[in-house]
């Protein structure tokens, strides 16, 4: 890790200033003096002269890692080659643009980490048009890590994949663009610009990769507090309570969303448990025997690219010796409506709440004022201890509670023949916290109904709840040809 940092005393609001700044002056390299402090040869001379001054400093620290890697395999020669193999591995594709970015911290300071999850499935590696350009790829999951050495907590936080950010000469783009506009370093830059926060480590995962990091450990241990069942996707079908996830199951349980269709917002679940199988990671390594640990960080290699080598790793994981998974993590997300821009769904992140969350974080605290402000509490999975045997995806389950969501876009159709009706109530429940927009129906009818699209049964059921009708919504299955995420039809029998 590098040296202290002459911004580590920075105010958040000041942080936040100079990361605008910053991004602004640097969208995407689009000057010459731009691309040359970016370019592979003067960035790395850059980089290799800032950090020279520090080396020492670290030495101590890196040598205790190294030392540390070496009880897990015997005899010198076998540490060196186990070494210089992972950290060929590790770092590979780490060039001077994404150096250069990333900010200098010290070894007990808090510091900020940019996890990203890149989908790089085999068809795509094979196929001539993808191959290893980071232009081919969007990143599938965004957390932004706040690391605690000193006090052992870490702060894990998603950034919805579908986020609308400003992304300078490149226009209003979904924050996971970033990627494939410039890779890491870029990718980095609009995080740190979005967040108002400088990002010192980086790490990018395979999403493939995940399970056998997972298997590589002996599975992880989770508890569901509901039954996760998607038949036409991922294939789960996961029983609610304790349970032993091997990798394969994990990883599908981490892209899983259409489990939670009936809860709305399963992409916000899928992040929660993401944020879950990552502490369930940590606490299965933490309680590892060292030849497991040496072998999940050998698997981890081929799939995992950081800016850390294996002696900051093994290190930083000294640190974090004893950490206490279930208090010691705190978990939360980006706060975000959906909203139709321009032919394409964004999720439009809520400014004043997204503040108010990372001064929390920045201060070291929980992401959220009060658990109730979580609403994937009590549906997201947790770390817990299995008590039930080893799951490969079979099981069965129900759950029957769906706590309504006041947010979403909703189309409201006149069908009872009375004028102004659906205005009325488009108005309503645009004073709800809805986007609610009025039109007529093709035809008249008496009854009313509330149709919902994809995974908005929450959204439908809050709109039922605020307009103080008894009426079951229905999943639409094409019939009613519309984008957004509820359709109220207004009956004759509307009162």
């Amino acid at each position: 890790m590098g040296a202290h940092s002459k911004h580590s005393h920075m105010s958040h609001e000041e942080q936040m200033a100079r990361s605008n700044a910053t991004f602004a002056s640097s969208s995407r390299f689009s000057s010459t003096d731009d691309a040359s402090q970016y370019s592979r040869t003067n960035g790395l001379a850059h980089y290799t002269a800032k950090r020279r001054q520090n080396r020492r400093k670290h030495r101590v620290l890196r040598t205790i890692g190294i030392a540390a890697l070496a009880l897990l395999v015997s005899g010198t020669v076998a540490v060196a080659a186990f070494i210089a193999n992972i950290n060929g591995k590790i770092t590979r594709g780490v060039d001077s643009d994404l150096l250069n970015v990333l900010s200098d911290t010290n070894n007990s300071e808090p510091f900020y980490m940019l996890l990203l999850g890149i989908d790089k499935d085999e068809e795509r590696a094979q196929s001539a048009d993808y191959g290893e350009s980071y232009s081919n790829y969007r990143t599938d999951t965004i957390i932004l890590a706040r690391v605690d050495p000193t006090q052992k907590k870490v702060t894990l936080v998603s950034i919805p994949r579908d986020t609308m950010v400003d992304m300078g000469a490149n226009g209003k783009q979904k924050i996971n663009s970033a990627y494939s506009y410039g890779g890491a370093a870029y990718a980095t830059q609009v995080v740190e610009q979005f967040a108002g926060i400088k990002i010192s480590h980086y790490a990018e995962i395979d999403m493939d990769g995940f399970a056998k990091v997972v298997d590589s450990i002996g599975g992880v241990d989770v508890d569901l507090p509901v039954a996760v069942q998607d038949p036409n996707y991922t294939g789960l079908d996961l029983p609610a309570g304790k349970q032993h996830l091997d990798g394969t199951t994990a990883g599908l349980l981490g892209r899983c969303r259409h489990g939670y269709d009936q809860y709305g917002g399963g992409d916000f679940y899928r992040e929660a448990n993401q944020r879950m199988l990552i502490g369930s990671v940590v606490d299965k390594v933490m309680g590892s025997d060292p030849l497991t640990i040496a072998n999940s960080i050998s698997t981890m290699a081929g799939y995992v690219k950081t800016d850390m080598d294996v002696g900051a790793i093994v290190s930083l994981a000294t640190q974090f010796t004893g950490i206490d998974v279930s208090n010691d993590i705190y978990s939360g997300q980006c706060p975000t409506i959906s909203k139709y821009v321009n032919n394409t769904w964004y999720e439009i992140c809520d400014t004043e709440k997204w503040k108010a969350i990372m001064k929390r974080v920045d201060s070291g605290q929980p992401p959220y004022d009060s658990s109730s402000d979580d609403f994937t509490a009590g549906v997201a999975g947790s770390v817990g201890q299995s008590t039930v045997g080893s799951s490969d995806g079979s099981g069965s389950g129900d759950s029957s509670s769906v706590t309504p969501i006041h947010n979403g876009n909703v189309s409201v159709l006149n069908a009872s023949g009375v004028s102004g009706v659906a205005s009325n109530v488009a108005n309503k429940l645009n004073g709800a916290g809805f986007t609610a927009a009025a039109d007529n129906a093709d035809s008249n009818t008496k009854t009313t109904k509330i149709y919902y699209n994809g995974d908005n049964l929450a959204r439908a059921m809050g709109v039922a709840e605020k307009l103080g009708l008894d009426v079951e919504p229905v999943k639409n299955d094409g019939s009613v040809s519309t984008i957004v995420d509820v359709v109220v039809v207004i009956g004759s029998d509307y009162s």
